[in-house]
């Protein structure tokens, strides 16, 4: 025996099978969580568990392939659903958009399909972006424009954030929420031209004081603390991996080997 009590508070390792994490409850006595991994677990459990309504996901990031099992996840929980970044545009070229020099995920594509039926069987409200900003690199000095819903993304452009018109329906949706989870940017929000977009969804989230809000992925926090919301934010995961895996539905390890996880 190395410990009577054994206290796990990174929620960010969680979901590894680490000798730090679930070997050493087999040495103690009692396992339990520390103030932050029971924090993490309450407000994240109850987001998929028992939710007020209406709850509203924002996901975002550069693939589709990175997010599949947080997608069918929360479509089975949500009331809608809000996709951005690069991730979107799969989508889109499914629908048969002309998306440019976009990145797409061919292989992905018959998925995008799949989901969107299915979230249109299930009466989901499933939003995507209506207008792009694009430009032919990803630079600060690029030049820019917004191609608006109906136009095809010019064949030497790509789209690098979500326009104005997406914005403004987002945040309507967001402003009507009272749980909300966001989990990736909606651009590329490192780079000045592209930020407006997720900037903007982040002061969305943090208006709506009557909503529990979690925000959770390394790019999202930052995007927050960038935007000067984070005050404002319910709930900053700390676990990014840990994070999805959980909206996924899975079971942490991590958490999974404690004696007591409350």
């Amino acid at each position: 025996k190395l410990a009577d009590y054994y206290v796990n508070d990174a929620f960010g390792a969680a979901h590894r099978a680490h000798a730090s994490t679930v070997g050493i409850t087999k040495f103690s006595q009692k396992s339990a969580a520390g103030l932050l991994m029971e924090k993490e677990l309450e407000y994240l459990g109850k987001a998929l568990q028992h939710p007020e309504r209406p709850f509203v996901a924002i996901l975002g990031g550069a693939k589709v392939g990175d997010k599949i099992g947080v997608i069918r996840n929360l479509m089975k929980k949500v009331d809608a659903l809000l996709i951005g970044g690069g991730m979107a545009v799969t989508f889109l070229k499914a629908q048969g958009e002309q998306v440019g020099k976009s990145l797409v995920e061919e292989d992905k594509i018959e998925l995008a399909r799949e989901l969107m039926k299915e979230a249109k069987d299930q009466k989901l409200r499933f939003l995507l972006p209506v207008d792009h900003v694009v430009a032919s690199k990803v630079d600060v000095n690029a030049r820019v424009q917004v191609v608006n819903s109906g136009q095809a993304i010019p064949p030497e452009m790509m789209g690098l954030d979500i326009g104005p018109t997406t914005i403004e329906a987002f945040s309507e949706e967001i402003s009507r929420a009272r749980t909300i989870v966001w989990n990736g940017p909606m651009g590329v929000f490192e780079v000045a031209p592209f930020a407006k977009g997720t900037f903007k969804i982040a002061h969305a989230v943090a208006d709506n004081a009557g909503a529990t809000s979690i925000v959770g992925g390394g790019d999202s926090v930052s995007a927050v603390q960038a935007a000067g919301v984070a005050d404002k934010i319910t709930h900053i995961s700390t676990g990014g991996g840990a994070s999805l895996e959980f909206l996924e539905g899975k079971k942490l390890p991590g958490v999974e080997a404690l004696t007591d996880k409350r």
